[in-house]
């Protein structure tokens, strides 16, 4: 059975289980003597740009004697006016009146209400991953997708080791044919870590795109005068936008900030687009040695970067990097 063919019962499911939604909150609409389907009709002309009833057919998929009932209503109800358009007579601009506008406002503000009304006895996790959810559904089924809306933060957060030490496992298994050990290995780092953390010394930058970490950077410091660059990796859905350029950058510019002389990473030979990238960046390679404990037969790779001011090379990151 093909991965599309067993997914087809879980969207209709979920087909079926949203409908009722949707039919719940038409109901409620309808006391207001609008359905869903006015409602949106009615936000489109007040948020579209010189609309059409061309321009809401192809937008809402809506049959056109459909929507000229609904046109018709909302002009008897005096929501709506025309005016011809001067580019195409043949066709009329549609816009809100005074009233309309006060309605839709109405209608947004009932909406608004219904929404939480159905969120509001769920935990707040519950709620960031059902908007989550909805935001990717509609990106990836978008005619036109745009790019995710990408956050960077720096504050370390509970839960966010465990995120990353996930990350790490299942990315490596994946691209590198890395096994359990390695995970273990990783686990092991953040432990080491995570005993002595300071912020006044270490410091993370984590990429959110709908409430997930998506990429991470890390500066630890070390010595006086020294860090190492650590977890630095991006999920495989996120790389090619720019995003591990932007964390690379963030991470140098913090060491010279902070008059960080030396800056150390460790990679493995496998790594090639990534080591370029460190090339590019400053990095130089001081050492390697063979590590077979992953599963693998690989060799490790220490790169150094040595800081004396100024901003730091420009650099793109479309790999997953080590820790």
């Amino acid at each position: 059975m093909s991965l599309e063919t067993s997914l087809i019962p879980i969207i209709r499911k979920f087909n079926r289980f949203y409908t009722n939604v949707l039919g719940l909150l038409d109901k409620h609409l309808l006391d207001s003597d609008f359905s869903l389907s006015e409602v949106r009709v009615l936000y489109e002309i007040g948020h579209a740009d010189r609309c059409t009833a061309k321009m809401l057919i192809d937008l809402l998929k809506i049959d056109a004697g459909y929507l000229s009932r609904i046109l018709k209503r909302f002009e008897k109800l005096g929501l709506t006016y025309r005016v011809q358009s001067e580019a195409d007579g043949r066709s009329s601009l549609l816009y809100l009146s005074k009233l309309g506008e006060e309605t839709l406002s109405t209608m947004n503000a009932l909406s608004d209400v219904q929404i939480r009304h159905m969120i509001a006895g769920l935990p707040e996790r519950s709620q960031k991953s059902i908007a989550a959810s909805m935001s990717t559904i509609e990106r990836e089924l978008s005619d036109h997708p745009s790019g995710p809306d990408i956050r960077i933060r720096s504050e370390l957060q509970p839960g966010d080791a465990g995120m990353l030490i996930h990350m790490h496992g299942w990315i490596y298994a994946q691209e590198c044919g890395y096994n359990h050990v390695f995970e273990g290995y990783v686990c092991k780092t953040f432990y080491d870590v995570l005993l002595t953390y300071s912020p006044d010394r270490d410091r993370f930058w984590l990429a959110e795109a709908d409430g997930q970490i998506v990429g991470s950077i890390a500066i630890i410091g070390q010595s006086e005068g020294k860090a190492q660059l650590r977890w630095f990796m991006l999920h495989p859905d996120y790389r090619g936008l720019g995003l591990g350029k932007k964390l690379l950058h963030e991470a140098i510019s913090y060491c010279r900030a902070r008059n960080i002389r030396q800056l150390f990473l460790e990679t493995t030979q496998d790594q090639k687009t990534a080591i370029g990238m460190y090339a590019k960046a400053g990095f130089q390679k001081v050492a390697e040695r063979e590590n077979q404990a992953w599963g693998i037969r690989n060799i490790e790779e220490t790169y150094e970067l040595h800081l004396h001011g100024g901003s730091p090379h420009e650099a793109s990151a479309t790999n997953a990097e080590l820790t």
